[in-house]
């Protein structure tokens, strides 16, 4: 393995909660990988299930395709992607928020691009060498009707003890103030858990809800939060208990990003979390060796 960020990046990571890497990965690459996703969306069979995603907490539901995302990929819509007469208002290929969850293991270019040498290295100097792959995203931000994703610390949804969460997130598109960038809260990581997101059973189909920790919310946009616009082929680190926020996306121009979620192998990773694999798609590390230890 070798050293891929600075002295001085690894110093503002610790710092801050996240890290900007302009030029991580080529144009010709994000070309790729947007391909690949417009692909999937091409083959989406849009009345299958419309599974929405919401960061609304009053309206999050935890449905059966939504857990099953975890071994599976699977499209969602945006909140405003359908009409008062339930028809979608635009083409399928311009409705869907995101695509999740596990395309870094099922889809041939996904991997390729997830389990890269270089993001393994970048993992390890970050103080994560056991790194596993744990959740991806292909995230559109649609043109029109991109939706707000609230703030929030990712490890109230992918929790591990102690946290070891951490999010790389590429821009495939440039990301601005106009198409809904990121925005974060410059070390708001050296703060607590509010809460986590738990499984209420076993089933997909058993749902899942909120506990708090810590009633002290998030900051609001305004309270400290600065906007982190980037040009495609940026990769972002985000520390797993940083609050984050991105905006809704009025513009006519999409913002397309892919994410994926990794957590250490050596931390623990509890049953009531939402995200579960299978026996027969286990986690695998960045770095492509083998794992040391059984999933906790």
């Amino acid at each position: 393995m070798g050293r891929v960020l600075s002295d001085d990046q690894i110093e503002r990571y610790e710092r801050d909660g996240f890290l900007v890497v302009p030029d991580f990965v080529s144009r010709d690459v994000c070309a790729r990988v947007k391909a690949r996703a417009e692909h999937i969306l091409g083959s989406f069979d849009p009345d299958a299930n419309r599974s929405v995603f919401t960061t609304n907490e009053q309206e999050r539901h935890a449905d059966e395709q939504f857990m099953a995302s975890a071994i599976g990929i699977h499209c969602f819509f945006e909140e405003e992607a359908f009409g008062p007469d339930g028809r979608l208002g635009q083409p399928k290929e311009l409705s869907v928020n995101k695509i999740g969850h596990a395309l870094h293991d099922l889809d041939a270019v996904f991997e390729e691009f997830s389990y890269s040498p270089a993001l393994a290295d970048v993992a390890a100097d970050i103080g994560m060498p056991d790194a596993l792959a744990l959740q991806s995203m292909y995230i559109c931000k649609q043109p029109f009707i991109g939706g707000e994703v609230g703030c929030h610390q990712d490890a109230t949804f992918l929790y591990t003890d102690p946290i070891t969460v951490t999010g790389f997130w590429f821009a495939l598109e440039d990301a601005t103030l106009e198409n809904g960038c990121l925005w974060a809260q410059p070390g708001g990581h050296r703060t607590t858990l509010r809460k986590t997101y738990r499984r209420l059973g076993v089933r997909n189909d058993d749902g899942a809800e909120f506990i708090e920790h810590d009633p002290q919310p998030l900051p609001a946009p305004s309270g400290g939060l600065v906007p982190l616009e980037v040009s495609a082929g940026t990769l972002v680190i985000l520390h797993g208990l940083l609050p984050h926020w991105s905006d809704v996306n009025r513009s006519g121009k999409s913002r397309h990003a892919y994410s994926l979620h990794c957590i250490a192998e050596s931390a623990a990773y509890p049953a009531w979390n939402w995200l579960q694999r299978t026996p027969d798609l286990p986690l695998r590390r960045l770095d492509g060796r083998a794992r040391t230890k059984a999933p906790a």
